[in-house]
């Protein structure tokens, strides 16, 4: 029987099959999570063991583990440890540490190089990690698009959505894009600097997440990875049994 991954996170359910310590062909139900209990039960594949990582709310993440639980042998969920698969956690209390900042870590770690791992999603997420695994610390942040849902809540006339990044813009449209982009790649930018200054070296810049593609012609050269959760999912449940200890 198959194994797979399941990343159920803020606004996307995402899951793949497991195929060594990668994920496979990556499917999405694109209009989030909370759209999981109007899909047809054969939607969700079965098999041998799920592993499940989730930052959605606890009872959205019970209704997912009833539905696994009921296709699936075995169901193992993703807790954040002091250090798995080479990776150590800066946080004194690693379970403070969000799971899905975790597995990002996991899936940079193989390339043994410095790397800022950045997550824009309903938060932005910067993190940085050295050759040897060592994790430094990082930033959470609202990603563009929650601050421009923030604006829109406080002022309705600024529309949530639209325009495009120029550097001084002439309409409202375009000046919201460009201010909320703007502040994000900022934030990145900022933290990449301090990182060549902290470790000597300039880390490689690995962005992932649903609002990532929005930021990448800010970025030269980024590395933009879709499934970078999934993938450290994958390294996490070969190294499983290691991180249970």
């Amino acid at each position: 029987m198959s194994d797979w991954l399941f990343d159920l996170g803020n606004s996307r359910f995402k899951f793949a099959p497991l195929h060594g310590d990668r994920a496979g062909d990556v499917q999405a139900w694109a209009h989030g999570a909370e759209a999981m209990a109007g899909q047809p039960d054969h939607a969700l594949p079965e098999g041998g063991t799920a592993y499940v990582a989730s930052v959605a709310a606890p009872s959205l993440t019970s209704a997912m583990l009833q539905q696994l639980q009921a296709r699936f042998t075995r169901v193992e969920v993703v807790r954040t440890s002091a250090q798995c698969a080479g990776v150590r956690i800066a946080y004194a209390r690693p379970e403070k540490f969000g799971v899905d900042r975790f597995l990002a870590l996991l899936a940079a770690a193989p390339a043994h190089r410095p790397v800022l791992v950045v997550g824009v999603g309903t938060a932005l997420t910067i993190d940085l990690l050295d050759a040897d695994g060592q994790h430094h610390g990082g930033r959470i942040a609202a990603s563009p698009t929650t601050m421009r849902e923030a604006l829109h809540a406080r002022a309705v006339q600024l529309p949530p959505q639209g325009g495009e990044y120029v550097e001084f813009a002439n309409d409202t449209d375009d000046a919201l894009a460009s201010g909320c982009d703007g502040a994000a790649v900022a934030l990145i930018e900022r933290s990449a600097a301090q990182a060549r200054q902290q470790l000597g070296t300039s880390p490689a810049l690995l962005v992932h997440g649903g609002g990532a593609p929005a930021l990448l012609p800010l970025l030269p050269g980024a590395d933009y990875h879709p499934s970078l959760v999934l993938d450290g999912l994958a390294r996490w449940a070969v190294h499983q049994p290691a991180a249970a200890r």
